[in-house]
């Protein structure tokens, strides 16, 4: 049902395309008041383990701010950063790392 929010690396701003995921992400969630998620934030497999924990925490906080901006109540919605650790796509070039610079919504209750 939720579409996840992708970025640029090493950047934790909402591209344009992320921000539209999101607003439906938004209209999916206030229709459906019971759901509570997670917010995932992941990070490509380059810069130090530290730096992408970091990373991954803006990045997971980006998306939760947008959907409490777009209506969504902050209380539904918790966030964690993994980092590098859970990879999507796991080859070593571009057109993996961009499917693991992401925001994952997950829901944790219905």
């Amino acid at each position: 049902y939720l579409k996840d929010a992708f970025f640029d690396t090493n950047k934790a701003d909402l591209r344009p395309d992320a921000r539209e995921a999101l607003a439906a992400d938004a209209s999916w969630l206030k229709a459906h008041p019971s759901i509570k998620l997670q917010v995932e934030g992941h990070c490509d497999e380059r810069n130090t383990a530290e730096y992408n924990l970091a990373l991954g925490w803006r990045r997971a906080n980006a998306v939760k701010d947008y959907l409490v901006a777009l209506g969504v109540g902050a209380d539904r919605i918790a966030t964690i950063s993994y980092g590098e650790e859970r990879p999507f796509a796991t080859c070593h070039d571009e057109s993996c790392w961009s499917q693991n610079r992401r925001g994952h919504l997950v829901i944790t209750a219905r």
